[in-house]
C-alpha cells in the first residue's frame, strides 16, 4: 500500500516528464496486479518505439493497435514523440476497475500541469501586479507590505474599519485601496471629512433632511451616506464629530438605518463605512469625548499607517514618483534630483509624512526649469536648515563623545582614551565582570589596566 501512494505521488509529480511517469505507470500497474500486460509505446512521425514494458517477459506487441479491451494512457509528447502506455487487464471486473481509476489519476495530473505551465506563460507574458501595485500604493517597507496584505485580505469583507496615522500618511489612499478591492469597487466612493462643515450641520450633511425640515431647506436632500449607497463611505476625522452626532452615527452601524431630518421613518441603507483619524481615540474615550460603544464600533478592524520617518527606505522610491507625477503636471521633464539635495530629502524628519513630501517635490519642480538638477538652495528653507552643521570645535562633546588634543604624544593619548573608557565602564556596570565584558577584556587584563592606570576600585 506505502509503495503504491508513493508510486501514484510519482506519477503525478512528473507529468512534466511523460517517459518517467510512464516507467512509474509500468510498476504500478503491475504491482496492482491488474494487468495482464502492459507496453510503454514512444510514437514518431515515422515509427512506434517500445519504452518499456511490465507484466509479461517480452513486450506484447500487439498492443501497438490497442484493441478494444485495453485501457490506454496518453502521457503527452516528448521530444516530438507522444508517449503512451497500453494496458491489458486481467480478466477480472476489480483489475478494469482498477485500471480505469488510475487511468483518472493520471488524466488529473496532466491537467494540473497544464494549468500550472499556462499560468506560467501568462505570468512571463503579462506579469500579474505586485500587491501595491494593484492597491495603487508606492511602498517597499516590511511594514507597509504587511499593512498591505491585511488591507487585501479585509477588503473582500464588508465589516468596518479604522484607519489611523499621522496627518499625511495616506489615510485616504488606503481607504480607497479598500473600496477597490472589495466587491463594492464599481459602486461609489464618498470621502467625506467631519471638519469639512460646521458641527452644527454634521447632522444634516450625513443623514439627510426633507424639504421644510428646517429653515433653508427648500429641497430633499439624501445625505453622504445614502449618496453612498452600495459603495464605501470614507469618514476622515472621525474623531471631530460631537457627541449629539454619535448616536445617529452608531445606530446606523448597528442598524444600516438612516433617519433624514423631518422624515417620520428611517431609511435602510447599505454601505460600508471606512473611518479615519490622527487622534487618539482611546484617550478621547477615557476624556468621555467619545463614546465607547461607537468606538467598539468603528474598531472592528484597526489599520494603522505607521509615519514616513519610520519608513526612510521608500523615500527614494517616492521622489522617484512624485518627480514624474510632477514633470507631467507642469509639462516639464529631464528634471532630477542631486545627490546632496536627495541627502536633505532622505535625513528629515517629515513632520507633514508623504503629503509633505509630496508637495516639496511639487514646489520645486515648479519652479525649476526643464533638464534642472535640484540642489539644496531648490528646497523651501525650513527643510534646507535641518541640515546646518555646526564644526566640532564650535560645539560642547556630546555624553559619549572625547576630545583628544593631536598636539601631544601617541602615549599620552592613548592613555587619556583607557582611562576614561574604563572609568566609564565601571561606573555604568558596577562591577569588574560585567565592564571587562564590555570594553572586551578579561577580567584580569582590566585588572591589570587599572593597575598601571592607577583606578582605584571606587
Amino acid at each position: 500500500m506505502a509503495s503504491a501512494v508513493r508510486a501514484s505521488a510519482a506519477i503525478v509529480d512528473l507529468t512534466s516528464r511523460p517517459a518517467l511517469a510512464g516507467y512509474e505507470l509500468l510498476s504500478l500497474a503491475a504491482a496492482s496486479g491488474a494487468a495482464a500486460s502492459a507496453v510503454m509505446f514512444a510514437r514518431g512521425a515515422d515509427r512506434i518505439e517500445t519504452l518499456g514494458w511490465a507484466g509479461s517477459e517480452a513486450p506484447d506487441l500487439s498492443l501497438r493497435q490497442p484493441p478494444d479491451d485495453c485501457v490506454t494512457f496518453a502521457l503527452g509528447p516528448e521530444r516530438d514523440r507522444e508517449i503512451s502506455v497500453v494496458v491489458r487487464p486481467r480478466n477480472q471486473q476489480s483489475a478494469r476497475t482498477t485500471l480505469l481509476a488510475l487511468q483518472r489519476l493520471v488524466i488529473n495530473g496532466l491537467t494540473l500541469h497544464r494549468a500550472a505551465l499556462a499560468e506560467s506563460e501568462k505570468s512571463a507574458i503579462w506579469p500579474e501586479p505586485l500587491p501595491e501595485q494593484q492597491l495603487g500604493l508606492v511602498c517597499v517597507a516590511e511594514s507597509m507590505l504587511e499593512l498591505l496584505r491585511v488591507t487585501r485580505r479585509v477588503a473582500a469583507s464588508h465589516i468596518t474599519v479604522l484607519v489611523t496615522g499621522e496627518t499625511g500618511t495616506g489615510k485616504e489612499l488606503l481607504a480607497r485601496a479598500i473600496h477597490n478591492c472589495s466587491p463594492r469597487a464599481k459602486k461609489p466612493f464618498i470621502p467625506f471629512n467631519c471638519t469639512a462643515v460646521p458641527r452644527e450641520m454634521l447632522d444634516s450633511q450625513l443623514f439627510g433632511y426633507k424639504r421644510g425640515a428646517f429653515t433653508g431647506a427648500l429641497d430633499n436632500f439624501p445625505g453622504v451616506i445614502r449618496g453612498a449607497a452600495g459603495g464605501t463611505l470614507f469618514l476622515d476625522e472621525i474623531g471631530e464629530i460631537g457627541m449629539d452626532v454619535q448616536p445617529k452615527l452608531l445606530r446606523f452601524l448597528e442598524s444600516s438605518d438612516v433617519h433624514p431630518l423631518g422624515e417620520s421613518a428611517p431609511v435602510n441603507v447599505d454601505v460600508r463605512i471606512v473611518a479615519a483619524t490622527n487622534a487618539n481615540l482611546d484617550k478621547m474615550v477615557a476624556q468621555g469625548k467619545f463614546r465607547d460603544d461607537l468606538y467598539y464600533r468603528l474598531n472592528v478592524v484597526k489599520l494603522t499607517i505607521p509615519p514616513l520617518r519610520e519608513r526612510r527606505e521608500e523615500i527614494p522610491l517616492l521622489l522617484d514618483h512624485f518627480l514624474e507625477r510632477s514633470m507631467k503636471e507642469n509639462s516639464k521633464s529631464g528634471i532630477r534630483i542631486g545627490e546632496t539635495a536627495a541627502e536633505f530629502l532622505l535625513l528629515y524628519d517629515w513632520p507633514g509624512n508623504v503629503r509633505e513630501l509630496a508637495n516639496e517635490v511639487r514646489r520645486a519642480v515648479a519652479l525649476a526649469e526643464s533638464g534642472a538638477v535640484l540642489m539644496p538652495e531648490h528646497l523651501s528653507a525650513k527643510l534646507a536648515a535641518s541640515r546646518r552643521t555646526v564644526p566640532v570645535g564650535q560645539r560642547p562633546p556630546a555624553p559619549t563623545e572625547l576630545l583628544v588634543r593631536r598636539d601631544q604624544p601617541l602615549t599620552a593619548a592613548v592613555e587619556h582614551v583607557e582611562r576614561a573608557l574604563i572609568q566609564d565602564a565601571l561606573r555604568i556596570h558596577g562591577n569588574v565582570e560585567d565592564a571587562a565584558r564590555a570594553l572586551g577584556l578579561s577580567r584580569k587584563g582590566l585588572y591589570l589596566k587599572r593597575q598601571r592606570l592607577r583606578i582605584d576600585d571606587d
